[in-house]
């Protein structure tokens, strides 16, 4: 059996951003003694977005029989300079390979006796591993000074600077320990809640309030670094989102965005832990109803520059996720329903092994109920449940079952709900979510189907509305609502309004606007 082609060379050529892609011509250049076949194969990738392999051999050999084997040489070697030219680039864009070089220079310098050169070089090394934290270089670099003095015989420096430098690899192995210390906290609490999402029992509480009841979540002052600081609060964070305490939950992470803002030298090496803190920031926002502030977010969110290929499939889902959930909960329907379409345009740039757009068919429901137009609901909610099951949690598995519902009878398929509310029930009752509020909710449905006039029919909505108000602030409930808000459309039926209009009066009556 022939071995199915590697397409790892073209995934990796395709990952390339323009600049970089520049780069590597730019590089290629300076290897005059290079056989253009490669460059001619890279070109050829770049440009094609499907994995063409019988047509890119074709290409560079001229139809030629060559062997399968001198292009498979061809294309390792061409992933060899395409890695060698991306480890050049990062080491003039990134502070860690800046410092990584500079004490390559100085291994290099001292092998033939060098020593001021060297001493220069550190100098600037420690600078730049002080400025962004890098504790282990800092620690490396006192050590150099200790090796180089001791070479030298240089007494002198050794009796003025001795203690200097016992204090500052002795600090530096603190804040090293100190960091790594909360960011064991960190991924603890992070393990636990992502172990099993659906779980918010008393018992998970307990675990995550007992890490952060340690002695290195006392205070912020026990944080002695900027790293150190921006893990104690994402390592609060995830606590007060899990333990429900909303008020702390917003408040940790608006200190946690000012703290990293407050030092943009480190955001230009690394912004994924800021869009993860921007992205609870507008979910603690969006849960107090801070609208104005969700829209900052979605702002700063908007405004990013990635550095990696994870912060651009981040800043695309964190963004839309987070402007599609403002429009349901605003009102604003139609604006949201002219973004879905640059939504998954845009999506498809990624790797789809990588990234999903499954997720954001949910989304677009409310957004296509909240316009009126129930028959392109009912397409994209039929697309997200025929997705893969990773795609939906639990209890985004029921809230689909309650919006077919309410799409069959937005539909007027009477019929058809009879049979659709048997199903639902089962499936709810094996998934253990037929809760009150799915429950009372589908008998309502029931209810109005076997009314004929629009007067019993409002008459049923009000009434499942007003039993299930109280329900709204419970955990089991709030998750629902979140996505979609079921006691508004219950509450326009109750009405004879349109679903957006109820939307929309609800969010300027509880923001205290004036509907115009």
């Amino acid at each position: 059996m022939s071995k199915t082609p590697s397409d790892k060379l073209h995934s990796l050529v395709r990952s390339l951003s323009p600049a970089e892609k520049r780069y590597f011509r730019i590089f290629m250049k300076g290897k005059p003694g290079v056989d253009n076949k490669y460059t001619q194969l890279f070109e050829s990738m770049a440009a094609d977005e499907r994995f063409e392999e019988a047509k890119w051999r074709t290409l560079i050999y001229k139809g030629q029989d060559t062997g399968s084997k001198k292009y498979a040489e061809l294309k390792a070697y061409l992933y060899e300079l395409v890695l060698k030219c991306l480890l050049n680039y990062d080491e003039s864009h990134t502070v860690h390979h800046r410092l990584n070089q500079l004490l390559q220079s100085v291994v290099a310098l001292f092998k033939r006796g060098h020593y001021t050169d060297c001493r220069e070089l550190l100098t600037k090394a420690r600078k730049l591993a002080r400025q962004y934290e890098s504790f282990v270089h800092q620690i490396e670099i006192v050590r150099w000074e200790k090796q180089l003095a001791y070479t030298r015989m240089d007494i002198d420096f050794l009796h003025k600077n001795l203690e200097r430098l016992q204090d500052e690899e002795s600090r530096a192995m603190e804040q090293l320990s100190n960091a790594s210390q909360y960011r064991r906290a960190f991924f603890q609490a992070y393990a636990t809640i992502k172990k099993d999402p659906m779980q918010r029992g008393a018992d998970r509480v307990a675990r995550l309030r007992e890490l952060v009841e340690q002695a290195a979540f006392a205070s912020p002052d026990a944080a002695v670094s900027h790293t150190a600081r921006v893990l104690y609060y994402r390592t609060l964070s995830l606590y007060y989102h899990t333990a429900l305490e909303q008020e702390k939950f917003y408040e940790t992470g608006k200190t946690l965005l000012a703290l990293q803002e407050s030092q943009p030298h480190f955001l230009r090496e690394n912004l994924s832990d800021y869009i993860a803190a921007l992205s609870n920031q507008i979910l603690a926002c969006g849960l107090l109803r801070k609208y104005e502030e969700v829209r900052e977010c979605l702002e700063k969110i908007g405004d990013l520059q990635a550095i990696t290929e994870d912060d651009r499939r981040k800043i695309h889902r964190q963004y839309f996720s987070g402007f599609f959930a403002l429009c349901t909960y605003t009102g604003e329907f139609e604006a949201a329903q002219r973004e879905m379409d640059r939504c998954l345009r845009e999506a498809e740039r990624f790797d789809p092994h990588e990234y999903e757009t499954g997720s954001f068919y949910l989304q677009f429901v409310p957004i296509s109920i909240g316009c009126g137009d129930f028959s392109t609901a009912l397409d994209h909610l039929n697309h997200w449940l025929a997705q893969r099951r990773s795609v939906g949690r639990e209890d985004l598995q029921s809230l689909a079952r309650i919006l077919s519902l309410i799409l069959h009878f937005e539909l007027g398929n009477f019929l058809l709900l009879d049979s659709q509310l048997r199903t639902a029930a089962r499936f709810l009752k094996r998934k253990n979510r037929l809760h009150e509020l799915e429950r009372r909710f589908m008998h309502g449905i029931f209810e109005a189907i076997k009314l004929p006039d629009a007067k019993g029919q409002r008459e049923v909505f009000a009434k499942v509305k007003n039993d299930l108000q109280p329900k709204a602030e419970e955990p089991e409930t709030r998750a629902l609502l979140q996505t979609f808000d079921l006691l508004a459309w219950l509450d326009s039926k109750a009405r004879g309004q349109r679903f957006a209009t109820v939307v929309h009066e609800k969010y300027w009556r509880e923001t205290d606007h004036k509907a115009t």
